[in-house]
């Protein structure tokens, strides 16, 4: 079958190299690869291959669904659930959960004879399901119906004629800086990437998937999106973040609220990091590039250039095909690029320990302002989702959702 793709953003090429995805990899291509690089490149038809797997998977390159082309599903194939606790049902044709809700919700579908949280709702509802698609929705979710309620799935039913592919989610737009809004770029879904999780906000799945790998865990209250994506992807399943077609999720009113929510979205760091050892880390970086940042907050900054210097010297060779000023500047701007990363992890994760040796350290006083000036705006919630995560590590007893995580250098092929 011959589909369109379109490059990630991260795409460059250097004749028969291909640098791109997340985390970045290097492809190295034979005579053959370099016709279908082209073809990429210029925006046409390519047929499915081995090169084709091997930089969907890494991020590298996006499927792109022609304007118009016909797909194997249409919205008769898709039941809406909606899992939802008071308020009012929703009119059209979903299937609609009351979550226990006292008084019950007038015109629900189905009714849990005691609030259970949102993934035991949805887990109620699949019984309900007889297509092959189901669409989980938030109650305060808005699918602009301004323009048709079948929109919003246009730009991803044709996913599924993938049979790889087990979900795909939309944009969910509506509080600033949200972590429900996971930006304009195409992705692959997978933990450790631009793109680690999708909420369940939105999500349409396929039902054969879904049943595969048991549904969501009804153990928990937070998060339970993230374990699902997770469960699919390293089940086999492709999973998709689609932003050509985006919904509205109603923000909470005040700033309070949204710090309760954001602090209950941190509840679940615990007992994710439990269940997925490795995969949930604040931030991810080398060895080497925690070292030059180490260096500087330690107030040695000629050793911290060092590092920098003498890392970003050893990465041309490994890279072959590449220009060496290219693969420094590489290396140079991935250095940068990691300091913002271990700044909102500042803000987000660590504020408890660098707030702790600020009252003994004048360079953690430094350190830690710097990370609160880079994103002002998103420090309130960035702090209560630390609360959050810290309340759930000592719950469960672990450390793991506070421990960095580590990268390294790899090639596609």
């Amino acid at each position: 079958m011959t589909r369109e793709y379109l490059p990630d953003a991260s795409w460059e090429r250097f004749g028969t190299t291909v640098l791109a995805g997340s985390p970045l990899v290097a492809f190295r291509t034979t005579d053959a690869g370099v016709r279908v690089l082209d073809a990429l490149e210029r925006g046409e038809p390519v047929a499915d291959s081995r090169l084709i797997d091997r930089l969907l998977d890494a991020g590298a390159i996006h499927p792109r669904p022609a304007p118009g082309a016909v797909t194997s599903y249409s919205l008769a194939d898709v039941t809406i659930v909606t899992p939802q606790l008071g308020g009012n049902a929703a009119t059209d044709d979903r299937i609609t959960v009351d979550d226990g809700s006292v008084p019950p919700i007038a015109g629900a579908t189905l009714r849990l004879d005691r609030n259970r949280g949102p993934a035991a709702a949805r887990n109620a509802a699949r019984a309900l399901v007889d297509t092959p698609l189901v669409a989980f929705v938030d109650a305060d979710v808005e699918l602009l119906d301004d323009v048709g309620i079948g929109s919003w799935l246009d730009a991803l039913l044709p996913h599924f004629d993938d049979r790889r592919v087990g979900l795909v989610a939309p944009r969910v737009t509506g509080e600033a800086h949200s972590p429900l809004d996971l930006g304009a770029m195409p992705a692959r879904i997978r933990a450790g990437t631009r793109v680690s999780y999708v909420p369940a906000a939105a999500i349409v799945v396929r039902v054969t998937a879904l049943d595969a790998v048991g549904g969501f865990d009804e153990r928990l209250r937070f998060g339970e999106d993230v374990d699902l994506v997770w469960r699919l992807d390293q089940a086999g399943w492709r999973c998709r973040y689609e932003p050509a077609s985006t919904v509205w999720h109603a923000p909470r009113q005040t700033l309070l609220a949204r710090m309760r929510q954001h602090a209950g979205y941190g509840t679940a760091a615990a007992p994710l990091a439990l269940r997925h050892p490795g995969l949930l880390s604040p931030t991810r970086t080398s060895g080497w590039t925690a070292a030059v940042w180490g260096a500087l907050v330690a107030g040695h900054p000629l050793i911290s250039l060092g590092l920098a210097i003498g890392t970003a010297a050893r990465l041309p060779p490994k890279l072959p095909g590449v220009a060496p000023i290219r693969a420094v500047t590489l290396a140079l701007t991935g250095h940068l690029r990691a300091g913002t990363q271990i700044a909102a992890a500042t803000r987000r994760v660590w504020w408890p320990l660098v707030a702790v040796g600020a009252v003994l350290s004048r360079r953690l006083r430094w350190a830690g302002l710097a990370a609160l000036l880079i994103s002002p705006s998103t420090t309130p919630t960035d702090v209560a989702y630390g609360w959050g995560v810290w309340s759930g590590a000592l719950r469960h007893r672990t450390a793991a959702p506070l421990q960095p995580g580590w990268t390294r250098y790899r090639r596609g092929s």
